[in-house]
C-alpha cells in the first residue's frame, strides 16, 4: 500500500516528521517498506508565464521566449520544446538554480542569443509526465511561486507492507485511524453527505448467491460529462499511490478504493438490459474483461450478470463490454461486500491481480458499503455533473461480529506490564472498538472492519501495539528452575539433525507446494493432494515425498558449479488429509566426491555404501536390514529398503537413470528417506559392565550362493541368541577362481567375551558350532 503522506496528514496530522511517523506505523505492526522523496531535491525553480514566442534567427527548432518569473522584468529564455506556445504556464528554473543530478542554470548564449533561465519539462525536474515537452501548469498556477510549493514536491510517499489480516489499513482512513489512536491525535475524516436524488432511474438489483454475497448497492447517475478532466490534486493523489490517470469515473472509482478501501465499479447504464443479479457462472460461460482477456467461467466463480450476459467478475474486475467510454452519458455505479474465501485466488487463477481482488479476497469493510457509494457519488457530481437517481440494496445475512472477553489480569501476564482498565479501554476506544467493562473483564464487540479479532490475543496485541512494542520494559524472568526429566528411550529431531550435520551435511527447507510432475516422478503418485488455491502453477499439489525438494536443491547448486554437495531435510509429508497421514520424514541426498577435494585423497565418488553408513549412523545402536526394493524415484539394482524390526522405515539408493537425465544431473546422487518417529525412538539404555577379559576371535569363510543375503546370514546368527557372542561382522568377499559358477566366499570375523571369566575351548567351540548350524539352515556352509 503506497500513499501520499501528505494526503494522510490531511485526515490526522501529529507532531512528527516523516522518519518518526514511519518508525511509530512500523512499530505498530504496519511495517513501512520504502519511505521516500515524491520528487528528487532542486532549487529555485518557479511558476512562470510565457508572454511571448519568436522564432530564432539561427536555429528552426529554437524558439526566443519572453517569460514572466514574477521579477520587475521578463526574461529572455531560448527554448527548443516543441509544445511551448505563449500564454502558457510552465515551470522555469532561474539563473542559480541547481536541478537533478546537480545540473547547475547558469547565463548562457544559445546560437548568440542570450538565454537568462530554462523552461522545464517533468524529466528535467524529475518527475513523471506523459507530456513530450514542458510541463504544463493549469491556467490559475500563481506565477512566481516556487514549483516545490505548488505541486507539494517536498511530500513523501510511504508503502506499507501489510501482513494479510490488516485490511482495514489498506485504505487512508484505516491508516489515519491507526496512527489516531497511537498518537491520541485528533482525526480529521471527510464529510459525507447523501446526495439529493434529482433522478428517477433505477436498475434493479437480485441476490442469488447466498453468503457470497450478503450486501449490494448500487445508482444510476444520469446525464454525465464523461470528457471532464480529472482534477490535478486527485489525480496527483492517484500518482502518488502509484495508480495512474485514465479517466474522470475510473479515477473516482480508484480514489474511493485508496481513501475508504472499498473497491467499486461503473458500468455504462445504457449497455445493460434489464437488472443486475449477482450469482455464480454457469460452467463455459465467457467474459472478456477490461484488461481484454478473455475468459471462459466455471461454476465456482461469482459474477455480475444482467438478463443477457455476464458483466463483470465479481471482486475481481468488470467487463469491457459494459465498460464506461467516451460516449457514456448514464452510469451505474456498485459498491458490494462479498466472502472472502468466495474471491481469494481465483484472479491468480487467471493469471494476473487486482487492487479489488488484492482487497476483498482478505476481506473489506462491510458496514463501509452505501458511505463509499455517497463517497462516490459526491465525486462525480462534483467533477462530471449529473442528476443522482437513489440507492438500491439488497442485504441478506452479514457475517457476526461475536464479542471477545479481555481480562486486564491476564493482559498484565502475558505483557508483563500493569496497566489500568481505563487506559486497556481508552486504546482500544481509540482504535474504533465498542467496549464494555465489568469488573476485570472488558467485552469489545469488533468492528465491521476488523476481521482480524476474534480471539483475547488479538485484543492484547492491540494493548502492546498501542502501547508500543519499544515502551514495555525489559525485566528477567522471575521463575523457579528445574531440570526437565528426559526419556531415556527418546530423542529429538535436533539429535537427528546434530548426526547428519557432523557428517557434513546441511539442512535445506523447501516448500511443502511442489510440482505436480515431481510427485509422478519420484512416488508415482498420480493422485496427489491437490491445492484450491495455488500460489504458482508449479506448486499445486502437496508432496508425499521429500525427493523432489533435495533433487531440486542439488540443481540450484549445480547450476552454480558446485562440484560436491550433501543436503537433508526433516518435515512433513502428506500422503492424506487425516494427521495420522501426514507423517514426518528426514530425507538427505549425496552427490560428488566422497571427500572434500584435497591433496591427501582420491577423486572417489560418493556411492551406495556411503549413503548407508549415514543411514546407520542415524540408527545406531539399532541394526537395520537392507532389502532389495522397487522404487519409482531409485535404481532398480542400486537401492534398498531400510527394514527395523521387521518394518519397513524408508529407502535409500541411487537416483533411478532416468530422473537423472529428465532433471539434467551430470551424475546420480545417492539419497536415502527414513520415518522421522521411528528414528526418535531409541530402546530403553540399560548399563553393561565392561569386561576386564580378553575377546577371543574366530574367523568364519562361509561358501553361499550368489543370491544369499548378508543380512539373512546375520539375522540367522542373531537368532542363536548366544550371550557370548559380542559382535559378528563381515571382513572378506571372495568371488572367482576356486568357487563354483554361482557361489561367493563371506568372511565374518565372531568377537566373543565374558564379563565374569575367561572363555575356554569347549565354549567357544560350541559357539562356533551353533552359528554354522545356523548358516547351514540358510544355505551357507563352512569354506573348506
Amino acid at each position: 500500500m503506497q500513499f501520499s503522506e501528505q494526503w494522510l496528514r490531511s485526515w490526522v496530522n501529529p507532531a512528527l516528521n516523516s522518519d518518526e511517523l514511519a518508525h511509530l506505523l512500523t512499530m505498530a505492526g504496519l511495517e513501512v517498506e520504502e519511505n521516500e522523496a515524491a520528487a528528487p531535491a532542486f532549487t529555485d525553480i518557479f511558476v512562470a508565464e510565457v508572454l511571448s514566442v519568436a522564432k530564432h534567427p539561427d536555429a528552426d527548432r529554437l524558439n526566443v521566449c519572453s517569460v514572466n518569473v514574477g521579477e520587475a522584468e521578463p526574461l529572455q529564455i531560448v527554448c527548443g520544446a516543441p509544445n511551448v506556445a505563449a500564454g502558457l504556464k510552465v515551470p522555469c528554473a532561474r539563473i542559480g538554480a541547481v536541478l537533478p543530478g546537480d545540473f547547475k542554470i547558469k547565463k548562457a548564449k544559445v546560437r548568440g542569443i542570450e538565454s537568462s533561465g530554462m523552461l522545464c519539462s517533468g524529466d528535467e525536474m524529475g518527475i513523471a509526465s506523459d507530456i513530450d515537452g514542458l510541463y504544463v501548469l493549469p491556467s490559475n498556477a500563481p506565477v512566481g511561486m516556487p514549483i516545490r510549493e505548488y505541486l507539494a514536491l517536498d511530500d513523501r510517499l510511504l508503502t506499507l507492507k501489510l501482513t494479510p489480516n490488516r485490511t482495514d489499513c489498506l485504505s487512508i482512513r484505516g491508516i489515519a485511524r491507526e496512527v489516531a489512536a497511537l498518537t491520541k491525535s485528533d482525526l480529521n475524516p471527510i464529510a459525507i453527505e447523501a446526495a439529493a436524488i434529482a433522478s428517477d432511474a433505477a436498475i434493479p438489483v437480485g441476490l442469488n448467491a447466498g453468503a457470497a454475497c450478503p450486501r449490494y448497492a448500487g445508482r444510476v447517475i444520469k446525464g454525465i460529462n464523461q470528457a471532464a478532466a480529472t482534477p490535478d490534486w486527485l489525480k496527483q493523489r492517484l500518482e502518488r499511490s502509484g495508480i495512474r490517470s485514465i479517466s474522470a469515473i475510473v479515477d473516482i472509482t480508484n480514489y474511493v478504493l485508496l481513501e475508504l478501501g472499498q473497491p467499486m465499479h461503473a458500468f455504462d447504464a445504457a449497455k445493460l438490459s434489464g437488472g443486475v443479479n449477482v450469482r455464480f457462472a454457469k460452467a463455459g460461460e465467457t467474459i472478456t474483461l477490461l484488461n481484454e482477456k478473455a475468459l471462459t467461467l466455471t461454476d465456482d466463480l461469482l459474477v455480475i450478470a444482467d438478463e443477457r450476459e455476464v458483466l463483470a467478475l465479481a471482486g475481481i474486475m468488470g467487463g469491457l463490454a459494459s465498460s464506461v467510454t467516451v460516449a457514456t452519458q448514464d452510469i451505474f455505479l456498485e459498491s458490494a461486500f462479498f466472502a472472502p474465501e468466495i474471491i481469494a485466488g481465483k484472479a491468480r487463477r487467471f493469471g494476473f491481480s487486482s487492487d479489488s481482488s488484492h482487497r476483498f479476497e482478505r476481506g473489506i469493510d462491510f458496514g463501509n458499503v452505501r458511505e463509499a457509494l455517497e463517497r462516490a457519488t459526491q465525486l462525480v457530481v462534483e467533477i462530471c455533473g449529473g442528476q443522482v437517481g437513489a440507492i438500491t440494496e439488497q442485504l441478506t445475512t452479514l457475517p457476526a461480529r461475536p464479542p471477545v472477553v479481555l481480562r486486564v489480569s491476564r493482559v498484565a501476564k502475558v505483557l508483563g506490564i500493569t496497566l489500568p482498565a481505563a487506559e486497556i479501554m481508552a486504546m482500544l476506544q481509540g482504535l474504533g472498538l465498542a467496549c464494555e467493562l465489568a469488573s476485570d473483564v472488558i467485552t469489545v464487540t469488533p468492528p465491521s472492519y476488523r476481521f482480524d479479532i476474534e480471539i483475547e490475543e488479538d485484543l492484547i496485541e492491540e494493548v502492546a501495539r498501542v502501547f508500543g512494542y519499544d515502551n514495555i520494559p525489559v525485566s528477567p524472568s522471575l521463575a523457579r528452575m528445574s531440570i526437565l526429566p528426559q526419556a531415556g528411550n527418546r530423542r529429538s529431531k535436533n539429535a537427528l539433525k546434530s548426526i547428519l550435520a557432523s557428517r557434513n551435511f546441511q539442512e535445506t527447507i523447501s516448500y511443502a507446494f511442489v510440482e505436480e510432475k515431481w510427485e509422478a516422478d519420484f512416488a508415482a503418485n498420480t493422485t496427489p493432494i491437490r491445492l484450491m488455491n495455488p500460489i504458482a502453477s508449479q506448486m499445486s499439489v502437496m508432496r508425499s515425498t521429500l525427493l523432489g525438494g533435495l533433487v531440486a536443491g542439488l540443481q540450484h547448486n549445480l547450476n552454480r558449479k558446485q562440484d560436491r554437495v550433501r543436503l537433508f531435510e526433516v518435515a512433513r509429508v502428506f500422503q492424506g488429509v487425516a494427521a495420522d497421514q501426514q507423517p514426518e520424514r528426514i530425507a538427505a541426498l549425496a552427490w560428488g566426491g566422497r571427500f572434500a577435494e584435497q591433496w591427501g585423497t582420491g577423486k572417489e565418488r560418493v556411492d551406495f555404501f556411503d549413503v548407508k553408513a549415514d543411514v546407520e549412523a542415524l540408527l545406531a545402536p539399532r541394526v537395520a536390514e537392507y532389502r532389495r526394493s522397487v522404487h519409482p524415484a531409485l535404481h532398480p539394482g542400486r537401492s534398498a529398503e531400510v527394514v527395523l524390526d521387521g518394518k519397513v522405515i524408508g529407502v535409500v539408493g541411487e537416483l533411478h537413470p532416468q530422473w537423472v537425465q529428465s532433471y539434467g544431473l551430470t551424475s546420480a546422487p545417492v539419497v536415502f528417506e527414513l520415518d522421522v518417529l521411528i528414528l526418535t525412538q531409541l530402546d530403553k539404555l540399560q548399563a553393561t559392565p565392561v569386561s576386564k577379559f580378553q575377546q577371543v576371535r574366530r574367523d568364519l569363510a562361509l561358501l553361499m550362493d550368489e543370491s544369499l543375503a548378508v543380512s539373512t546370514l546375520q539375522t540367522a546368527f542373531a537368532s542363536a541368541n548366544l550371550p557370548i557372542v559380542a559382535s559378528i561382522e563381515v571382513f572378506d568377499v571372495y568371488r572367482g577362481k576356486g568357487l563354483p559358477e554361482g557361489k561367493k566366499s563371506l568372511a565374518f570375523k565372531v568377537l566373543m567375551q565374558d564379563t565374569l571369566k575367561t572363555l575356554t575351548d569347549v565354549e567357544v567351540d560350541e559357539a562356533v558350532e551353533k552359528l554354522l548350524q545356523k548358516a547351514e539352515e540358510c544355505g551357507a556352509i563352512l569354506r573348506a
